[in-house]
């Protein structure tokens, strides 16, 4: 099966990637967009996702506007400059005729700059859900975990020396950890950190096997009419990346 083209390159050539992306963060108000543990073949690999996984979610919600005379197109990045002013990535219409990649991104632009001038009306930030208290965890649910799962199959996410530990001993130390989290969370809610996943928005718990102010995993929790269910964990990087997608996490636990 052929891999799958990211949207952003099915609908625009992206010259210069690692530059673009410098671009990016340089007119951003200041993040860190590195992981702490994963390598990754591009620097900023957050920024890289979240400008992928925006434009995906930008392309589905018919957010990307043309100008009047078709030459060019714009989409709101989701992000601002230090001023709060929204940061918009331009494309113009592509002439290679041998290329079927209809745009090439010309570059971002602050919301007042003159190359908007073009556009009669701004496109809006992507959004991920309509209903906000799927953002908020509701303590009054039941919280069901599915720790064999967890544990048999995301073992190797776990950090050293607890990926190395048997799964009875992982088990234990979860059951431990999930307690502490349902517990922080109840005493602030905003430790529990909205991601969106293939189409749903889910929360994140800190999951800390070692020190009360640590996290070492991320544990997704998916609502349900009456309760909550959680069968996998992320690590911090892979969390993070989802995270952001929705907002800037709060640094309570989850930061790059």
């Amino acid at each position: 099966m052929a891999e799958q083209i990211p949207p952003l390159y099915a609908f625009a050539v992206v010259p210069d990637v690692p530059r673009r992306l410098e671009e990016l963060a340089d007119l951003a108000e200041p993040e860190d967009w590195e992981y702490r543990n994963t390598t990754s073949e591009y620097p900023r690999p957050i920024l890289f996702n979240y400008l992928h996984y925006s434009f995906a979610r930008l392309e589905e919600q018919r957010k990307i506007v043309f100008s009047q005379d078709g030459e060019h197109a714009c989409a709101n990045t989701g992000l601002v400059t230090v001023h709060q002013e929204p940061v918009h990535m331009v494309f113009f219409k592509n002439r290679d005729l041998e290329g079927k990649t209809p745009w090439v991104l010309q570059g971002f632009f602050r919301r007042g700059e003159h190359m908007l001038t073009c556009f009669s009306a701004l496109p809006e930030m992507a959004t991920y859900c309509d209903d906000p208290t799927c953002l908020v965890f509701d303590k009054r649910l039941e919280l069901r975990v599915n720790i064999d799962h967890v544990v048999s199959e995301n073992s190797s996410r776990f950090p050293a020396p607890y990926k190395s530990m048997g799964e009875f001993v992982l088990t234990n130390l979860l059951n431990g950890a999930v307690v502490a989290a349902k517990e922080r969370v109840a005493r602030n809610y905003k430790a529990a950190v909205p991601q969106y996943y293939k189409g749903r928005v889910q929360l994140l718990l800190p999951i800390c096997l070692e020190r009360p102010d640590h996290a070492d995993l991320a544990l997704v929790v998916e609502r349900f009419d009456s309760f909550y269910r959680a069968s996998t964990c992320l690590t911090l990087d892979m969390a993070y990346n989802n995270a952001r997608l929705i907002a800037r996490p709060d640094r309570d636990w989850l930061q790059p």
